[in-house]
């Protein structure tokens, strides 16, 4: 097997972005969310489990004060998920009046955001906007405007760098495509 190639269950991967590209780009959202949040004190709000690496690294340089808080997403599933968010689990702080971000790994068919977004706009934020690590424009069925996206990618099964396959590969400091 190429030394650039991984096996993930009954998958191969190749290596797609490195994590020096990973970080630079995250590092121009972390200035550009910088001047965008000056004297705001927003609220991140980081969907795990995929974006705890993203949300990790963005944070380190973000400079501005802020808070972070995790939350869990709750969707019905049967064979597979529809993206519909039943609830928000562990949200704890008051999100009315506060500029919120939320941060999630990838967005692509847009049902997980679009969804959790109603949730939140029903709690009153005076602002709220997306930072996501990855972004699939063609798979996404919703309107949205994601303000901050590190990386646009094509329609590819990734992993890495907190995006799972069946629950491997999060750990990956790359991030890696399906063969």
């Amino acid at each position: 097997m190429d030394p650039r190639t991984i096996k993930l269950h009954d998958c191969e991967f190749s290596t797609y972005i490195f994590e020096e590209e990973i970080i630079a780009r995250i590092s121009m959202l972390a200035e550009q969310i910088d001047q965008d949040y000056a004297h705001k004190k927003p609220l991140f709000l980081a969907v795990l489990n995929g974006s705890f690496m993203f949300a990790s690294d963005l944070l380190k340089r973000v400079t501005i004060p802020c808070e972070i808080s995790f939350i869990r997403l709750s969707s019905y599933q049967n064979m597979q998920s529809t993206g519909k968010v039943k609830e928000v689990l562990g949200l704890t702080e008051d999100v009315h009046s506060r500029h919120v971000v939320v941060l999630e790994d990838i967005v692509d068919t847009g049902h997980t955001v679009h969804n959790l977004l109603q949730q939140l706009n029903e709690r009153g934020p005076a602002s709220i906007e997306v930072a996501t690590l990855l972004m699939k424009p063609e798979c996404l069925q919703h309107d949205l405007n994601i303000k901050y996206v590190a990386r646009s990618i094509p329609n590819d099964f990734v992993v890495g760098y907190g995006l799972d396959y069946n629950g491997l590969g999060r750990n990956l400091r790359d991030i890696y495509k399906i063969v």
